[in-house]
């Protein structure tokens, strides 16, 4: 696992894709920017069609981007950045992502998911939806006020997390220039020649600092299919190859949504190597297996750290930046986790305090795949799948949209130097001065655990999981 220090490591967190595909076409296009002549000079041989002629209205600015895929931006400047709205966005995100995370992980097997990323992507189609079905898409994404809100929250989370990046100024610290790298990526993908509404380009300039990818579903489906995965992989340095399946892009696909996060974080007091060895792990039945345990138990660590009725809480700090792991160690996961929520956690991080702990916590490597969908309609989004319902006029009046599937696939591997983690959504639309302890405390992670690997400075929860048997890769 090591390894992946020794090139250009990387936790690509999360591509999170929202494929739009037209269902019938029950409405009359309306104010939307009308086909624009794409200069033949720019026209990508991966999608042969160009956006039709007749064009009477100023369209946006067309350009071939480095990834050699043409690029239609609107000029909206970005939305200012603050913290304290970053902060309202990444409460409402850790919310959503507690509750897809309880039915997810309702089983004994390993799991990870992504909530920050799946949020981001769902809040691009969410920037185009209208009536009952935005509604039921703030209700669920935890968006409570209105819609003019949303603005500045998504907009400055988005821009602080991409500014989380830190150099090494310390020559103590690990080789290289970067301590912790987190690049994120919004990259909408749209049929050449598809009318989209002015204001929905605007908003994803000012939101999230993107525009439109042209590509061509309608003629070569498959194509488009690869231009997207090829475009994921080269964000996520190939860890995340087919975010999209065979056939999940088909000739009525219109627009899809994708959000990538590529981080790299070492831990700010890494484990010794050759501390780490085999030790005893109790499975949810109550059977053991011999795991390799990481251990700072050599010496002990200032670390912030919790207890309450039934579980403990330590806080592993990554190098340079406020990213943190968070491990909670309940006596009983099961019951632990079914009352998880933003408030739990809010409890348990307000409750941290500085404490010398010694720990020992098994190395591990989880690969989840899940499908969001039945999850989400079960969380209250029902009208955004319905194919006869689902308003989404504010990104085109030329067809009906609506969203037909979800799946995120995301992996983690945490060892001795720090967390590697990958992540991909697919989201399917068819046509604290704290008093120093008196004594320490010893963490042995021995048993089910959650971890939660949280922007200390935002509150956003860019990891979120469970490990129940690190001896196996789920």
């Amino acid at each position: 696992m090591t390894r992946i220090y020794q090139r250009r490591t990387a936790i690509a967190v999360a591509a999170l894709s929202v494929v739009l595909a037209a269902c019938a076409a029950t409405s009359t296009p309306s104010a939307t920017v009308p086909p624009t002549p794409l200069p033949s000079a720019l026209r990508p041989s991966s999608s042969p069609v160009a956006p039709s002629a007749s064009a009477s209205a100023p369209g946006p600015a067309y350009t071939l981007g480095l990834d050699g895929i043409v690029l239609a931006q609107s000029s909206a400047a970005r939305v200012p950045v603050a913290l304290d709205a970053a902060q309202v966005e990444a409460s409402a995100i850790d919310a959503f992502g507690l509750e897809v995370f309880r039915q997810v992980a309702k089983g004994d097997e390993n799991v990870v998911i992504s909530p920050t990323s799946l949020a981001l992507a769902l809040d691009m189609a969410r920037a185009g939806a209208r009536g009952a079905t935005a509604t039921q898409m703030d209700a669920v994404l935890h968006q409570d006020g209105p819609q003019s809100r949303w603005t500045d929250p998504i907009g400055s989370l988005d821009q602080m997390l991409a500014g989380l990046t830190q150099t090494n100024d310390n020559p103590k610290g690990p080789v290289g220039p970067i301590l912790v790298r987190l690049q994120v990526e919004n990259a909408p993908f749209v049929q050449a020649g598809f009318a989209i509404d002015p204001t929905y380009l605007d908003t994803l300039a000012a939101r999230f600092g993107t525009g439109l990818r042209l590509v061509d579903y309608a003629r070569d489906p498959e194509a488009a299919r690869a231009l997207i995965n090829a475009w994921v992989a080269a964000q996520t340095d190939g860890r995340i190859g087919q975010l999209l399946g065979s056939g999940s892009v088909t000739n009525a696909t219109r627009l899809t949504l994708v959000n990538t996060m590529e981080l790299t974080a070492p831990w700010a007091a890494q484990f010794n190597p050759k501390a780490t060895k085999p030790g005893p792990f109790t499975r949810p039945d109550g059977s053991v297996v011999q795991v390799p345990m990481m251990a700072l138990a050599d010496h002990q660590r200032t670390l912030a750290y919790a207890q309450g009725s039934g579980w403990q809480a330590v806080s592993l700090p990554y190098s340079g930046s406020s990213l943190t792991m968070t491990i909670v160690l309940p006596d009983d996961l099961a019951g632990f986790k079914a009352h998880l929520t933003a408030a739990t956690l809010a409890q348990i991080t307000n409750a941290r305090r500085p404490r010398a702990v010694t720990i020992t916590l098994p190395r591990f490597a989880i690969d989840t795949r899940a499908d969001l969908a039945a999850t989400l309609r079960s969380l209250g989004m029902s009208l955004a799948f319905d194919p006869t319902r689902a308003d989404f006029s504010g990104i085109t009046t030329q067809v009906r949209l609506s969203i037909s599937a979800v799946t995120q696939q995301a992996t983690i591997t945490v060892d001795e130097k720090g967390t590697a983690a990958t992540a991909a959504t697919a989201v399917m639309m068819g046509l604290t001065g704290v008093a120093r302890p008196l004594v320490p405390v010893t963490v042995h992670v021995d048993r089910p655990f959650l971890f939660i690997l949280q922007d200390q400075a935002t509150g956003a929860i860019l990891f979120l999981g469970q490990v129940t048997d690190p001896s196996r890769r789920d």
